[in-house]
């Protein structure tokens, strides 16, 4: 997915040659691995002549909060409240992080008025 997302638009062969430096992998092993991301809804194809041409469904910042959620609800019970003090808690987020978050949220409820 990061190949995808990155790069845009592509082939399995050019996703198989992008992985050959960390992982060998056999053609049929990388159009498995795409079928299926394909049926979980991440990836779409088009096929001109013989070649299906994949690319994401979303950004990869729409899959990252989809995941982020999932976290939530199985380990916070739901709370976004009780994910963001863990993580303030455990210093994951950094000061930068926090104020580019609280103008995030500024910015939000100036749109909500």
């Amino acid at each position: 997915m990061d190949f995808i997302w990155s790069r845009g638009r592509s082939t399995a062969d050019a996703c198989r040659e992008a992985l050959l430096p960390e992982r060998s992998l056999k053609d049929s092993t990388v159009r498995t691995v795409l079928r299926r991301l394909e049926e979980k809804g991440l990836l779409k194809h088009q096929v001109e002549g013989r070649t299906f041409f994949y690319e994401a469904t979303q950004p990869q910042r729409h899959f990252a909060a989809r995941a982020v959620k999932q976290i939530i609800d199985r380990f916070c019970g739901g709370s976004v409240e009780q994910l963001l003090t863990g993580m303030v808690e455990n210093k994951v987020l950094k000061q930068s992080d926090l104020e580019q978050l609280a103008r995030r949220i500024a910015a939000q409820r100036g749109e909500m008025k």
